[in-house]
């Protein structure tokens, strides 16, 4: 069996793919190129990637091609990011990357270079009961990653692989170290890809208008200024630039709500104030990985954000795209725009856009 890994330059996508040599499959490596954009300082973030690939495919001893997918990531991916951005939401654009790019383009192009199945470094698990493949966790519970891949569908697990599901992130380490890999000890990326080191905001200002307003506490008074709503989460509390406010005492504020229409950033004081906690959320774009919905009303659990824990709720139908979901107890910092994801047990169901929240 052929098989093309999604090679990143990365430890985990290089011990995926000395895992697959080792159980004997024919494997070839491909380093997507999905942004071309340059920093202030000229560099491209897949230059010194793409050398790491080639270190380890080298120490291998496999075939390594690279694909230019900028153009479809820039369309299917960063477009809608600055438009969800604008409209006052917090997209995650890992994954859509994953359903567009990895998981389509990706696939698509591995599959007309002769490859059975693709492989990649995700901390995810795929089993198969009678005609059914499902996405489960991966094992190692601070590494799982199947949040990131709720959009995938039956056919992309048919074709996909996922080698490090089953371990964790040390044994990982340990196996690139035993086998004289490059990366073994290559720091782990964390954030956006295509922004890389640089500050949030700083990077958004480029292709998003500063527009300054007034930060208010929900009684209406004026405590402070902001470069313009679209640039602020629900929840967050680093960068509001909120100094002593008179009358108030010296505990940090958190957004809490925006008006887009009035340019309007609304903030409330303390980390548990009951105005970030709400009961249930509105999700649009509903996605089930089985291929078929759900019997509903269903009673299983979620996680409104990659880091959280899974939380008891239940879904209510609304039409084929949208569902209410209610939680058993209040979720803090619930965000417009991020996804929400189900999950019985080990089983990840899918997911969808978090449209909007209520009490």
């Amino acid at each position: 069996m052929k098989v093309i890994v999604g090679i990143s330059g990365g430890v985990d996508s290089a011990v995926t793919a000395l895992l697959l040599c080792e159980q004997g499959y024919e494997v070839q490596a491909l380093f997507m190129k999905n942004w071309n954009e340059q920093t202030e300082k000229g560099e491209c973030s897949w230059e010194a990637e793409v050398e790491d690939a080639m270190l380890v495919c080298e120490r291998l001893g496999i075939a390594l091609n690279t694909i230019d997918l900028s153009t479809e990531y820039w369309e299917s991916v960063f477009r809608l990011f600055l438009q969800d951005y604008s409209n006052g939401l917090t997209p995650n654009p890992d994954i859509l990357c994953n359903q567009e790019i990895k998981f389509r383009a990706f696939m698509d192009q591995a599959l007309n270079l002769g490859a059975d199945k693709i492989a990649t470094g995700h901390y995810a698990r795929i089993d198969q009961t009678q005609n059914q493949f499902r996405l489960l966790k991966g094992l190692d519970v601070n590494k799982d990653q199947s949040y990131f891949l709720c959009r995938l569908n039956q056919q992309q697990l048919s074709r996909s692989l996922f080698p490090v599901g089953s371990l964790n992130k040390s044994s990982v380490r340990q196996m690139a170290a035993m086998a004289g890999l490059p990366v073994h000890d290559k720091k782990d990326s964390t954030g956006i890809c295509f922004i890389g080191e640089r500050p949030f905001r700083e990077f958004l200002s480029q292709y998003l208008p500063v527009k300054k307003g007034p930060i208010m506490t929900i009684e209406g008074q004026t405590i402070g200024e902001h470069d313009g709503t679209c640039f602020y989460t629900i929840g967050q509390r680093q960068g509001l630039g909120i100094g002593g406010v008179k009358g108030t005492n010296e505990a940090p504020w958190y957004v809490v709500d925006k008006n887009m229409g009035a340019n309007v950033l609304y903030v409330v004081q303390g980390k548990d104030h009951p105005l970030l906690y709400r009961k249930g959320l509105i999700t649009k774009n509903l996605h089930w990985i089985a291929g078929t919905t759900p019997e509903i009303p269903l009673l299983c659990k979620a996680k409104t954000r990659y880091r959280q824990a899974d939380q008891v709720c239940s879904i209510q139908s609304i039409d084929n795209d949208s569902a209410l979901v209610q939680f058993e107890m209040p979720q803090k910092a619930i965000t417009p725009g991020q996804y929400v994801v189900f999950y019985q047990e080990q089983i990840c169901l899918g997911g969808g856009v978090i449209a909007s929240t209520f009490n």
